[in-house]
């Protein structure tokens, strides 16, 4: 139970390796505040997780005995994030932990010069700057009480280049480069920042995960083939659970990682050690 009497929020919470995320950190005693958007975004062309997803995140992580907030935020909008920062804040008295998870894969699939200036801004929007937007909510109170730690979900394309992918490795290399500087930012005060690199992750049924069916979109693989194909690129031979990812965030939240920032912790199967 290494996150008994802390609290965490957890953005993107609705699906996935948010849910996945707010499972394992229940697990561990974690009360919670999960984040989602819970509506789709003009320009994104697929689903995105909903209310109802949300709602059974929360119900999932009840289970372990744990309390748990939900909340609509957009990362988009500074004032959403505050608004959901101050209601988490109300309802724990602080938050000590957490995992900046929202993000989208798309609009992708085509090379740099087809791509618009309002699908490059809305990856970089979502994906980088909804971070920074959270860090900045969060990071006072936390030096304030000289505790914390934040962890960025970042992604094997903020290591290496991905074609046809220009907008979501630019945002997920910037997110690196943020998690680096927040981490010197804030080792005074002994909070910590560090990011995950997750590779190829399983479009678990249980998390209603989609992430990885959409990159095979992107990429023009077949849907229904694509598992074989990433698993056929991975050097381990299969593919990465979200339990995997979720185990590694749940690591640098707890104090067993009292001394680790600034760090990237890949989960990708040995991937990017070629």
């Amino acid at each position: 139970m290494r996150l008994t009497g802390k609290t965490v929020l957890i953005t993107g919470a609705a699906r996935g390796l948010g849910r996945a995320t707010a499972l394992a950190c229940a697990a561990e005693g974690a009360d919670l505040a999960l984040l989602d958007l819970c509506d789709d975004l003009d320009g994104v062309p697929y689903p995105l997780g909903t209310r109802g997803q949300l709602e059974h995140t929360a119900a999932l992580c009840r289970k372990h005995g744990v309390a748990v907030l939900t909340a609509a935020c957009d990362v988009r909008d500074l004032s959403s994030v505050e608004a959901a920062v101050a209601l988490t804040e109300d309802r724990f008295g602080r938050i000590d932990g957490v995992v900046n998870n929202a993000g989208i894969a798309a609009p992708s699939g085509r090379p740099v010069h087809e791509i618009r200036e309002d699908e490059w801004a809305l990856m970089i929007d979502v994906d980088l700057s909804g971070a920074y937007r959270v860090i900045r909510a969060v990071a006072g109170a936390m030096s304030a009480r000289r505790s914390g730690s934040v962890v960025n979900v970042s992604s094997t394309a903020g290591l290496v280049g991905y074609r046809h992918f220009a907008g979501y490795v630019a945002a997920k290399h910037g997110l690196i480069g943020l998690t680096k500087a927040a981490a010197l930012d804030y080792a005074p005060t002994k909070v910590r920042v560090n990011a995950v690199c997750p590779g190829s992750v399983r479009d678990d049924a249980t998390a209603e995960g989609r992430m990885l069916a959409e990159i095979a979109r992107a990429l023009e693989v077949q849907v229904g083939e694509h598992e074989q194909t990433f698993t056929e690129a991975q050097p381990m031979n299969a593919l990465i659970e979200p339990e995997d990812v979720a185990a590694a965030v749940v690591y640098l939240l707890s104090d067993d990682a009292r001394q680790v920032t600034g760090s990237v912790l890949t989960v990708d199967g040995g991937f990017t050690a070629r």
